[in-house]
């Protein structure tokens, strides 16, 4: 079939043609949404999953939602390097620009924008002066008016982003609206910056004010959050994004598909399915390559299995090896002998997809070492985002599939 009509599209943070299974998560937003408005509290959200479950393209989701009810929004990526301070005042200064005109008194915006242009220069990157920071650290903003002094300027990340989300809020007010922010990659936080999130949040749900964080992470971002705050499980509301259930992934190959006039047998979105495992990438994968193998409507079981092969191929490369060639060889070793473990948990618990959660302690006993010296490995991958602990003791690949390709690599 043409190509050029392919609807498929397997990226990163990139929207599919159709937002199957997620109904329940705009649903939940859009109450939100409208609890603020009516000056009801509300708590912040947190999106937790592993990679390639749409956590990106739904936060991009719930940011245009937010839009549409006339909310001031930003968006930050967090990176392990970098600290909290420039990125969320950017955040910040994009969502109240959108308020901006909306507000009848410009010298309560100028007001804010002084205590933000304040906040952002207390930030000094670790081992360096405010002075002479590099390149990648300056931030200019385009802020006018001079830097405010006595508010959000204390240097402590806590205290200032407590006071800075505070008058973010209060300029929300004044337009009836609310602010949003977006943050993605959430585990990959300083202690410090989140706990100072956590601290601003919990000020902000006791005054009602009308701001809230959406934020998305691998599935050990409650720990992450809990071991910050202890208040923090009862301080936002946790969404666990799964894979598709079978209707809502043929729903995602179908809907598309009957927009260009083109049909599936029901024995091809069986396969599909089998082949995915439901999981939002790989259903966009799967669909692309076997749209532009096969040679006519409807899609057949035969077209999957001819092009199953290439989105494998291409699957291997982009979505794992990527992510497998970021590893040591003491950590690729690691990677496997939990790959081979997750594969017996996954039969015993019944788990389809085998790729079960580890205890630490059979990694050890199947390596041969002591758990103590596999430690360092261990928390470098977590470091890189290739595994996470959910619960203490064990260990689970972040990527859905990871243990099965892992098992298929030449040692």
């Amino acid at each position: 079939m043409d190509p050029v009509r392919n609807p498929y599209a397997p990226g990163a943070g990139q929207r599919p043609p159709e937002l199957a299974g997620r109904g329940r998560e705009l649903d939940v937003f859009d109450v939100v949404l409208e609890r603020v408005a009516r000056g009801r509290p509300e708590r912040s959200l947190m999106l937790t999953g592993l990679r390639g479950v749409g956590k990106t393209v739904l936060l991009n989701t719930l940011r245009s939602e937010a839009i549409t009810h006339l909310w001031g929004t930003g968006k930050i990526e967090a990176r392990p390097d970098q600290s909290l301070r420039r990125p969320i005042a950017a955040a910040l200064h994009m969502a109240v620009r959108e308020l901006a005109p909306r507000h009848r008194a410009p010298d309560r915006i100028d007001a804010f924008l002084g205590v933000l242009k304040a906040f952002v220069q207390r930030s000094a990157p670790a081992g360096r002066s405010a002075a002479a920071p590099k390149l990648r650290d300056r931030w200019q903003p385009g802020i006018d008016v001079p830097a405010s002094s006595g508010r959000a300027d204390s240097g402590d990340i806590e205290i200032d982003l407590v006071e800075l989300l505070t008058d973010a809020a209060a300029v929300a007010t004044d337009v009836g609206t609310g602010i949003a922010i977006f943050i993605d990659e959430m585990q990959d936080l300083g202690a410090e910056d989140v706990s100072a999130l956590c601290a601003a949040c919990h000020e902000l749900s006791q005054l009602g004010a009308p701001l809230i964080v959406v934020g998305a992470g691998l599935p050990h971002l409650p720990a992450v959050l809990s071991a910050a705050k202890s208040y923090s499980e009862r301080l936002f509301r946790y969404q666990r994004i799964d894979r598709l259930d079978r209707i809502a992934a043929d729903q995602a190959l179908c809907a598309p598909a009957e927009r260009e006039e083109v049909e599936y047998e029901q024995k091809a979105l069986d396969l599909l399915y089998d082949k995915s495992g439901g999981y939002p990438y790989f259903v966009q994968a799967y669909g692309k390559a076997t749209w532009d193998h096969a040679p006519r409507s409807p899609i057949t079981a035969a077209d999957v299995r001819v092009a199953a092969p290439e989105a494998e191929a291409e699957l291997a490369v982009g979505f794992f090896g990527s992510r497998f060639e970021r590893a040591t060889p003491a950590e690729r070793e690691y990677m496997r002998a939990m790959a081979t473990l997750s594969l017996v948990e996954g039969e015993q618990s019944g788990r389809d997809d085998m790729d079960a959660a580890v205890p630490t302690a059979e990694i050890a006993r199947a390596l041969g070492r002591k758990p103590a010296s596999l430690s360092p490995a261990r928390d470098a991958l977590i470091k890189k985002g290739l595994i996470y602990s959910g619960e203490r003791g064990t260990v689970a690949f972040t990527v859905p599939h990871f243990g099965r390709y892992l098992r298929t690599q030449p040692a």
